[in-house]
């Protein structure tokens, strides 16, 4: 433990996101915790201080990680738990079988009392069922002395390149009311997809490799520093007919901008979408093909779709290409996450 810093676990952790904006924020993340081992091995080479647990928590109790990390105690517990048993209408939502792993979360709070709490999930969680997984979310945490609330942040709104919503629960054991941190980056002086990558070029650089070229923004700046060369930019290759394809279409355009005869090549409303040079990029998933570069003709490398998610480019990136691309597009913004853990800091004693 590190001496005057707040202590945090990060449970369904993924790569690291969430951990990523904390530790920026001055947070210890003690552990992280996920089935999945690419991204633990990615979260514990990016987080030098932080032990990654590879555990099933579906089965694998707060009591039983307790002992086997020897973990006693902790400030925080933060994560984004599946919840794919909320989409059950008119059911206590509490009671279904798949949302076992969000009762894990919820077992783990009460096991170790943390200070705060802070749960993140998709936009859409506040409407399923009417309301009723919200509500029943916020009674569970209730149920155990913390005072919630629950705010959907767009990420664009706090520097990020991108227009993401993700909904986030916080509760304080104090009973305080927590504040969400206010936005400050609105309409005209948002990130812009051309900040965030304008530097990486068409083809794929060697892990390593120096950067070709200088820096074109601000946000490239900070996003660069304290590193000096290009990982993760792996082009991906696509066939002459893909290629053509998307070489019609223009910068922020979509398969409107196609001959009619080319629009329905791909059947989803999404497809042959460019990302916009002046905007926000839309949401960054989790490897589909559907999402190409303003400029070239591809899809951004990994390192570009992480850019777009804030990761600062020492934050590199371990396992198969289709890993990794599930790795960035799974994660929290840890730009995001980072204006949050900055604000609860006013709520959490030293």
């Amino acid at each position: 433990m590190i001496k005057g810093k707040h202590t945090v676990i990060d449970l369904f952790c993924g790569c690291g996101g969430l951990s990523q904006g904390f530790i920026e924020a001055g947070y210890e993340v003690v552990l992280g915790i996920d089935n999945w081992k690419d991204a633990v091995q990615t979260f514990e080479k990016n987080h030098n201080n932080s032990k990654g647990v590879i555990a099933d928590l579906f089965i694998e109790t707060p009591a039983f990680i307790s002992k086997k990390t020897g973990i006693k105690k902790v400030d925080l517990i933060i994560g984004g738990p599946p919840c794919q048993g909320f989409s059950i209408a008119g059911k206590q939502i509490v009671d279904d079988e798949r949302n076992k792993l969000y009762k894990s979360f919820v077992n783990f709070v009460d096991y170790y009392k943390p200070q705060a709490f802070l749960m993140e999930n998709v936009p859409n969680i506040v409407s399923i069922g009417k309301g009723m997984a919200k509500d029943n979310i916020i009674e569970d945490f209730e149920k155990l002395g913390y005072k919630v609330v629950y705010k959907v942040l767009l990420a664009s709104e706090f520097g990020v390149p991108q227009n993401r919503r993700r909904t986030f629960f916080v509760g304080l054991l104090s009973g305080e009311e927590f504040s969400f941190p206010v936005p400050f980056a609105l309409n005209g002086n948002q990130v812009t997809a051309f900040d965030a990558i304008s530097d990486l070029p068409s083809h794929s650089i060697v892990d390593g490799t120096n950067y070709p070229l200088k820096p074109k923004s601000n946000y490239q700046n900070q996003i660069r520093e304290n590193c000096k060369a290009v990982y993760n930019h792996e082009i991906t290759n696509h066939n002459d007919q893909t290629v053509e394809i998307i070489s019609m279409v223009p910068d922020g355009g979509n398969y409107k901008n196609l001959p009619i005869e080319l629009q329905k090549t791909r059947n989803v409303n999404i497809a042959w979408t460019r990302l916009n040079s002046k905007k926000p990029s839309f949401t960054i998933d989790t490897g589909h093909r559907h999402h190409f570069h303003y400029e070239f003709n591809r899809v951004p490398t990994v390192r570009e779709s992480a850019r777009i998610q804030s990761f600062s480019d020492t934050f590199i990136f371990y396992g198969s290409k289709t890993s990794q691309y599930k790795q960035v597009g799974n994660a929290v913004p840890p730009l995001l996450a980072k204006h949050i853990a900055i604000q609860l800091k006013k709520y959490i004693n030293a």
